[in-house]
């Protein structure tokens, strides 16, 4: 038996999954609006292995969803991920958000598109096929009235994640699906984690960084009044 635990902190949703051979056993998250992941990530680590009555020597890999999304979100998995690597001396196995979220999509034919909101009239984007299968690499991308038409004139484009907001505004294809409400969750890591460590395809622990896509940029405080 094969038990990995899985963090997904790329978007508001903090999310954990307790998983085995690939099938989740237990998962713990806050799907809201707040970014919540400082309070509430290692609680729900803590107790989703007490619930699962798992000990924490008893995991196989530690699996972290890698971005893009949330600079501050991102680092934060990371480095619980990591901090969980060295104490137990486990692999760190990382999935792609944009993979992740598009396994939420089941589609009989057409593309999946995930999609996360980065600010503006841009989207981190990838295409999938039905199949799930990447067919196109993440881009930051600027949508317009254009965007995805090559797709849409095809047959069905499955638009997922955060992102849908502000696409569903400007696309009203015949063939465009909007699947609302969705955020990137540690639910679907589990199979995807599974497959990796079964490849023994991991990170280095000690030099892996998150895909930010685009460099971080502060934002300067508002002047007092």
């Amino acid at each position: 038996m094969m038990y990995i635990l899985s963090i997904e902190t790329s978007t508001t949703n903090c999310s954990v999954s307790l998983s085995k051979d690939g099938e989740t056993l237990l998962l713990k998250e806050d799907y809201s609006n707040n970014y919540s992941h400082a309070e509430r990530l290692h609680v729900f680590i803590d107790e989703t292995l007490r619930e699962a009555k798992i000990e924490r020597t008893q995991l196989e890999a530690i699996a972290v969803s890698k971005g893009p999304g949330s600079y501050t979100g991102l680092r934060i998995g990371v480095s619980a991920a990591k901090g969980l690597c060295y104490a137990l001396d486990i692999p760190l196995i990382s999935i792609s958000t944009l993979e992740a979220l598009a396994h939420q999509v089941k589609a009989e034919s057409g593309v999946v598109v995930p999609m996360l909101d980065a600010r503006r009239m841009e989207v981190y984007s990838a295409i999938f096929s039905s199949e799930l299968k990447q067919i196109r690499a993440i881009e930051a991308q600027i949508l317009d009235e254009t965007s995805f038409a090559e797709e849409l004139s095809k047959g069905k484009v499955y638009f997922v994640g955060n992102g849908v907001e502000k696409t569903k505004a400007l696309l009203s294809h015949e063939n465009a699906v909007f699947v609302e409400d969705k955020l990137p969750s540690a639910d679907q890591m589990s199979a995807l984690a599974f497959l990796k460590h079964k490849k023994s395809d991991t990170e280095d622990v000690a030099y892996f960084e998150p895909y930010y896509l685009k460099d971080f940029v502060a934002l300067k405080p508002k002047p007092k009044k």
